[in-house]
């Protein structure tokens, strides 16, 4: 009987290791795949630890194909904390919204009639049923109607990565930025050189290096357009959190980080950064606006703050999978990394291994951009 060479597993590296990464390279190691993860900082301490990480679809109904992919990252998140344990990085407790602009409020009404009628949960209660029955701390008028999402969740990304990380058997390459990728005769990846020196030989590289993505897709001689979008994060820290949820109330969102910590953040506060500019005004007016709206907050205290550039491709959706013109080399790079990073991850280490393009990510696949 003659046997056929027994193939090895594939080296694949990972480079950029917050959620999306992290994902990536734990669904590549429980399938076989021999994984080195690298990170010019620590895992899950980059753009996953500074994004307001919430878990929805509800927002991404301008495109079904957009929605259907975040309503399946929603159910990996399900699957997920099945199987590495729901504490203390996932919390399925909903998100609650309300504006008090008149025109907003009725997108915000057509949207919540939209979206039931797709089968997603959308529950309209007045602001004294809210604080009656879900978030007592709060202050909104009695007669406005606030849409609650009972499905949506947010995530604590750094604990997320570290759960993942210490499960997924792969080499680490933390505190190592990479300066060069190589390629053969044929074009395909096959080394990765770190700032210390190091030279991998490779066989695949995932590109999820966030907000970074566009320089190291440069190494390979690939122009990925992004968009320019800081976005300013800050933390609070109170005697306890006295908010659930994820709220969005007019011009500002909160949510808890933990038993005595908040993270607050506004779209309309994100307007006014300036590049280089000392963001330690614009934190006071987000936690001057967290104390007006939850007086309970009053003794609260910043603890940081942080400006991060999200990492969106220029078409403001995800860049997942090969890309044709370099064998070898994918990408796994989105704005909403945190609700997609499971089903990113699962469906991509498919693809790798086994050649299997998902249909979902068809809208959505790197060829788009032209070379």
């Amino acid at each position: 009987m003659t046997i056929g060479p027994v193939r090895r597993p594939y080296r694949v590296a990972v480079i950029g290791v917050g959620v999306i990464g992290a994902c990536v390279g734990w669904h590549l190691s429980r399938q076989g795949a021999q994984v080195t993860l690298i990170d010019a900082g620590r895992p899950g301490e980059g753009v996953t630890d500074w994004s307001f990480s919430w878990v929805n679809a509800g927002n991404k109904t301008e495109r079904r194909s957009y929605f259907d992919l975040n309503i399946a990252g929603m159910a990996a998140y399900r699957d997920l904390a099945t199987v590495i344990g729901p504490d203390p990085w996932w919390h399925p407790s909903g998100h609650l919204r309300w504006t008090d602009d008149p025109a907003a409020q009725a997108d915000l009404l057509k949207t919540a009639g939209l979206l039931t009628g797709l089968g997603y949960r959308a529950e309209v209660h007045t602001g004294a049923e809210v604080r009656r029955h879900l978030e007592p701390a709060l202050t909104l008028p009695d007669e406005v109607a606030a849409v609650l999402y009972p499905d949506e969740a947010w995530v604590h990304g750094r604990h997320l990565v570290t759960r993942l990380v210490g499960r997924t058997v792969a080499e680490h390459r933390f505190g190592t930025a990479v300066t060069a990728i190589d390629t053969g005769s044929d074009g395909g990846v096959r080394t990765v050189t770190l700032s210390d020196g190091t030279r991998l030989d490779v066989d695949i590289v995932v590109n999820a290096a966030g907000p970074g993505a566009a320089h190291l897709a440069a190494l390979l001689g690939r122009h990925l357009p992004m968009r320019h979008e800081p976005g300013l994060v800050t933390r609070i820290t109170c005697a306890r959190t006295p908010i659930h949820r994820v709220v969005h109330a007019p011009h500002l969102a909160l949510r808890p980080d933990g038993d005595t910590t908040m993270v607050l953040h506004s779209v309309e506060v994100d307007a006014h950064l300036d590049a280089g500019a000392d963001p330690s005004p614009l934190a006071r007016l987000l936690h001057e606006s967290a104390r007006n709206l939850v007086p309970a907050l009053g003794d609260s205290r910043i603890t940081e703050s942080r400006v991060a550039e999200r990492p969106i491709p220029a078409d403001g959706y995800p860049s997942v999978g090969a890309v044709p013109s370099v064998p070898g080399y994918y990408e796994a790079v989105s704005h909403s990394g945190i609700t997609l990073g499971p089903i990113i991850g699962r469906l991509l280490a498919t693809e790798i291994l086994d050649g299997e393009r998902a249909e979902s990510l068809a809208d959505f696949r790197p060829e788009r951009f032209p070379a």
